[in-house]
């Protein structure tokens, strides 16, 4: 059994979520959390999860690069949903400093609106007792990673995982110890240059991590340039396998359990 802990199967790139299913369960991927982003997500999010809830986990949240798309009174709505329907946690949520402030709005704002965001974020998951899936993405240095996990820090109660790692070893250790949280990696892994990140794979702690496509994208090789299923979340197990010199199914059984503490699954 392998879960793929971060994918989006409201995306439109998906015509026929039973193929989808169909393909990732005969690649011995059996279940899958699939985030919201945006309050287009939302309720076909719900009723993705609804219409097959033994493979499919919802989490509901405003991607950072959304925020100024969604009104508070949305916010507050997504909110209410979340209250009223189950999730497995509150994602796909975060800091994105790597793309520029939208028409209209400064540098600043933006920033400052992705943060208000954040903290409401963590306030929804900490009144339902949930963890947080985070985004963190800079095109230079590490500001939204420092300004993410300082407002982490203000909600011990509420485990983050950073979702499609891609920091150093330093920045996994403070993870770990200062906020009790953990790592995701993708298929980025199976790609060329990313000796750094296969570092912290082959060294990270085994009940630290988990798996994830982040599907429909990064596809792992050879399927790099097509769309990306929660199936292929196995090249992930199998990459980390070879790097950590154990069995795919080593790193199959230690990412479940991973994922069914996180996500408080009962499957």
């Amino acid at each position: 059994m392998i879960i793929d802990t971060h994918c989006h199967l409201v995306s439109r790139k998906y015509e026929d979520l039973a193929q989808v299913r169909a393909d990732s369960v005969a690649l011995g991927v059996t279940h899958c959390i699939s985030q919201g982003t945006s309050a287009d997500d939302w309720e076909p999010q719900l009723q993705i999860a609804r219409s097959m809830p033994d493979f499919v986990s919802s989490c509901l949240a405003v991607h950072p690069s959304e925020v100024t798309e969604v009104s508070d009174v949305q916010l507050a709505y997504m909110e209410e949903l979340c209250h009223q329907y189950p999730q497995a946690a509150i994602g796909e949520t975060g800091l994105d400093y790597f793309w520029p402030a939208p028409e209209g709005w400064s540098e600043d704002d933006y920033r400052a609106r992705q943060r208000v965001f954040l903290e409401r974020h963590f306030q929804l998951a900490q009144s339902l007792g949930l963890n947080i899936s985070l985004h963190t993405r800079d095109k230079k240095g590490l500001a939204s990673f420092e300004d993410a996990f300082a407002i982490a820090r203000n909600f011990p109660k509420v485990r983050p995982v950073f979702h499609c790692f891609i920091g150093n070893r330093e920045q996994a250790e403070r993870i770990f110890s200062e906020l009790d949280g953990l790592i995701s990696f993708t298929g980025l892994l199976t790609f060329n240059k990313t000796e750094d990140i296969q570092a912290v794979a082959a060294w990270c702690p085994s009940d630290r991590f988990m798996v994830e496509t982040d599907s429909p994208y990064l596809s792992p090789t050879p399927f790099r340039g097509i769309t990306n299923i929660p199936g292929r979340t196995k090249y992930v197990v199998d990459k980390i396998a070879e790097l950590r010199h154990v069995t795919p199914e080593e790193i199959a059984a230690c990412t479940t359990e991973n994922a069914k503490r996180f996500f408080r699954l009962s499957l």
